[in-house]
């Protein structure tokens, strides 16, 4: 069976009615166009995307942090619903951490709804722990959030950890016949 090709790449403009039905997908509509285009002029912003050219839903995975002093704050990880549990978000989690590690940045934090345990699992994978809750921060149904954070990005360990979770990223792709090649 061949691979097919998943390209990690930063969102731009004409992508946008893309990440606007991912969104749609996963979030039911949380961000407008506006909003995510405030996110690409935003020079503190990182949107990045894996797009699968050869398959029919172009974009299959979408994140974004903002970068704030030391600490990237993560805003969005989503994943196209039928592409759950292929390794994707775990491959989109790894670039937006080795991308804001690369830019020097320390810490990593991000809130999840408590009853995302799919997840708090990725993140706990990746060594974030649990800091606190935010009560009712989830408008939609006012459910609480985990506040997540990741520490000591810039110590030599972090780097062996990407390491050993990028060839565990890739092993798990492989196993849904993906391969990622870095386009940005």
């Amino acid at each position: 069976m061949s691979k097919s090709k998943l390209e990690l790449k930063l969102i731009t403009t004409p992508d946008l009615n893309a990440v606007l039905e991912l969104d749609m997908a996963c979030f039911g509509g949380l961000w407008t166009l506006e909003a995510y285009q405030r996110e690409l002029d935003s020079p503190n912003s990182v949107l990045l995307g894996l797009f699968a050219p050869l398959s029919p839903l172009e974009l299959l995975a979408m994140g974004c942090y903002w970068s704030i002093l030391e600490e990237a704050h993560i805003t969005i990880l989503a994943v196209q619903p039928q592409y759950q549990g292929q390794g994707l978000g775990q491959a989109m989690l790894y670039s937006l951490l080795k991308t804001a590690h690369d830019r020097g940045l320390e810490r990593a934090t991000l809130e999840v709804r408590v009853s995302n345990q799919a997840a708090i699992s990725l993140y706990q994978k990746f060594g974030f722990k649990t800091a606190g809750r935010r009560r009712r921060y989830y408008k939609d149904n006012d459910e609480d959030a985990l506040i997540l954070w990741l520490g000591d990005m810039q110590y030599p360990e972090f780097q062996n950890t990407l390491e050993t979770l990028r060839a565990k990223i890739s092993d798990r792709l492989s196993q849904f016949s993906w391969y990622l090649v870095n386009s940005h």
